[in-house]
């Protein structure tokens, strides 16, 4: 018979087992405490905090000879991380892994069960678009199996950019300088932008000339501009030209209307937000960098704790590009707006977008998990940036569920002597989807009530001279714009693409747009020169092609990689054996060392130039190069105002004897006293224009545009 010891043990262990926990695994610690409170004390959620497992970074880490096989290995820094998944996973009673659900949320769940010892083939995976109760629960009421094809996908294009990144990047350090790097989509990013300067500094500016006037029906004054001395459009090149039309048209008599048409214009919204149209509007709207809208979003995605619902996931998946919308979203936006503004705001047959080439099409569009959540109930819950990107996520999503802007046009024409005067004007009949979400502001221009034959006189009139603008150079939004347009690049890359270029000081931002450095174009010319597959836009986007074609088991990963890697390999012996060493020349500063009494040189460097010593390097004085802005330290009276740089790359103004004198300013000192406290005055800049005011806020001059 067992002792009573044995039957103790046995009812201890039946405990154990019983008592144990379904372990999940996420990526955030934030994810990870919404989710946990949707699934209850059964579950354990837990996060891996990113990927565990990658490519080494101290060698290329592909086994070319033998099928491209890669060597991964765990993240230096992630041990303790590690040490604890093993931990719980050996406790739990079954294991979930819940990572993102995209390729590179596959990936980590792949490399999860890999580092767990889990079989791939168990139905284990869980993936939800939102993280909300009910999408949270019924994604683990039907668990599938790792998608190998997703996981592939993802490792060909990992392998195919370690491929390129560690064949190209040790020809620039030796050849140029050490720190360099080059990438596929990164370097047709950098190709574009220098491609674009080009144009700039090529461009010839050409001369024209518009006659806008002042017109006059009775008391009713309107806008109206020359339009021709034909039938068709004219374009003015000269003030010959305008004299010569001015002397045609006698001022003092009326001109007479010669055509009147009026037409009913309808406005459609767009559709909701795909990653790359909510990268492109938050930088347009709210000046917001790519990283700084990926990073909001993200928030937003994993929950937020929003008082007595707690955490709670507050936008679909924000890594997309579809903008398909569910019928639930839809449904529930129908009600909303049938509430709020009516039934003739909410459209029966809401618009639906188009998917660029080579969309995946895998999740819903950007969209708030509930449209009942408006952004004001949320305001107190979110900071700053998480609720100007929530607003304008949820202000897409509901314009795009409702009924088109309605619009009167009128354009009138206006004759004397064969000169032709044409005006324009626009009537808002009613606001449809403007009502929630506008951008440019349309705003009314009403024409008095004209008909063929009337006439009007000349109140005023004056000529303007104009010269042709060169093409504006990329902001974010446009480059995004211009990579998603081509089929370079996915959601998840615009971001760090981005980032990389301006890290490795290969271009810089000016004013919100891209700039290209000195060391950006020797990089893109070799490039250019040696690796022209790599700048080809139509190659680049065909192998994106294919690795889509991966996902969806067109294609094989190894064979994918084969095709592309045999001729590129040539091309980097052939770079190997003819580029030449590429010299930066150091440029003389204009002042000595202060240590050694040496002439002072401007060197690069990886984050941009610097002063350093020429004797570098037996004397290692260096220098940052600022800029001086004319104007006393208002702290000190014996330093400089200098432009500086914060570490998230924002210009500030501070002293240049710091840290002898703490002075700092976000906005720029003049150089005057306010007039009534005595304090320092400074020029703020707004989007139409700049204005003088007290940092105290007492007093302020008049806005000069």
């Amino acid at each position: 018979m067992p002792t009573k010891a044995k039957i103790s043990k046995s009812k201890t262990r039946r405990s154990r087992t019983k008592n144990r926990k379904k372990l999940v695994i996420v990526e955030s610690p934030a994810k990870a405490k919404t989710i946990q409170k949707y699934l209850g004390r059964t579950y354990r959620v837990i996060a891996s905090k990113g990927h565990v497992r990658d490519l080494p970074r101290s060698k290329m880490g592909v086994d070319i000879d033998n099928d491209y096989q890669p060597h991964y290995i765990s993240i230096r820094g992630k041990g303790d991380t590690i040490k604890m998944l093993r931990s719980e996973a050996k406790k739990a009673k079954k294991i979930y892994l819940a990572s993102d659900p995209d390729r590179e949320g596959e990936s980590i769940a792949w490399h999860l069960s890999h580092l767990l010892g889990l079989n791939v083939k168990d139905k284990n995976r869980v993936t939800f678009n939102e993280i909300t109760k009910d999408a949270v629960k019924r994604s683990f009421k039907h668990p599938r199996s790792i998608d190998m094809n997703l996981v592939d996908s993802q490792q060909a294009r990992r392998i195919l950019d370690r491929l390129v990144g560690y064949s190209i990047s040790p020809l620039l350090w030796k050849k140029v300088k050490r720190g360099l790097s080059a990438g596929r989509v990164q370097s047709i990013a950098l190709w574009l932008i220098i491609k674009r300067e080009n144009e700039i500094k090529k461009f010839k500016p050409k001369e024209y000339w518009t006659i806008n006037s002042k017109m006059k029906k009775g008391a009713k004054k309107f806008d109206a501009e020359f339009f021709s001395l034909t039938s068709k459009k004219a374009t003015i090149h000269n003030n010959d030209q305008v004299q010569a039309i001015l002397k045609q048209l006698n001022q003092k008599k009326p001109l007479k209307v010669t055509k009147v048409t009026k037409r009913q214009r309808k406005r459609q919204p767009q559709p909701p937000f795909t990653t790359s149209t909510m990268q492109q509007a938050a930088n347009r709207q709210l000046k917001f960098r790519t990283g700084k809208t990926m990073m909001a979003a993200q928030q937003l995605y994993e929950g937020i704790n929003i008082g007595k619902e707690g955490n709670q996931g507050l936008i679909t998946y924000m890594r997309t590009d579809s903008t398909r919308i569910s019928v639930i979203a839809k449904h529930e936006a129908s009600t909303f707006l049938h509430k709020e503004y009516g039934a003739e705001y909410a459209a029966t047959k809401p618009i639906k977008g188009k998917l660029p080439e080579g969309a995946q099409d895998a999740h819903e569009a950007i969209r708030p998990t509930s449209v009942f959540r408006t952004p004001t109930s949320l305001k107190k819950y979110l900071t700053r940036d998480q609720f100007r990107l929530y607003q304008l996520i949820w202000k897409r999503f509901v314009a795009s569920q409702m009924t088109p802007a309605i619009m009167h046009t009128m354009s009138v024409m206006m004759e004397q002597n064969n000169v032709k005067f044409k005006a324009n004007g626009l009537k808002m009949v009613f606001p449809g989807f403007l009502k929630v979400y506008s951008v440019n502001n349309e705003k009314d221009n009403i024409l008095p009530d004209l008909t063929k034959d009337d006439l009007v006189t000349i109140d005023q009139i004056h000529p303007d001279q104009h010269f042709t603008q060169p093409p504006a150079r990329y902001s974010e939004a446009n480059l995004i714009k211009m990579l998603e347009g081509n089929g370079v690049g996915r959601p998840s890359t615009y971001a760090p693409t981005l980032a990389t270029i301006q890290k490795r000081y290969y271009v810089k931002l000016v004013g919100q747009r891209f700039v290209p450095t000195e060391l950006g174009e020797i990089v893109n010319k070799i490039i250019e020169e040696y690796f022209p597959d790599i700048i080809n836009i139509d190659f680049t986007a065909d192998l994106e092609n294919k690795l889509d074609d991966i996902e969806e088991k067109k294609q094989n990963w190894i064979k994918v990689i084969d095709t592309f890697y045999h001729p590129f390999s040539n091309e980097v012996n052939h770079a190997e054996k003819n580029m030449e060493n590429v010299q930066i020349k150091d440029k003389l500063a204009g002042f000595n060392c202060k240590i050694c009494g040496a002439p002072m040189v401007i060197k690069m460097g990886r984050y941009g130039k610097f002063y350093a010593c020429s004797r570098f390097p037996d004397c290692r004085n260096t220098e940052a190069i600022v800029q001086k802005i004319g104007v006393k330290c208002p702290k000190c009276k014996i330093g400089e105002v200098i432009e500086r740089k914060s570490k998230r790359n924002r210009k500030f103004y501070g002293c240049s004897r710091f840290p002898k004198c703490d002075f700092v300013s976000w906005d720029k000192p003049i150089g005057r006293n306010c007039p009534k406290d005595g304090k320092y005055l400074v020029e703020k800049v707004f989007k139409h224009g700049t204005q003088v005011v007290c940092p105290n806020g007492d007093y302020e001059e008049p806005i000069q545009k």
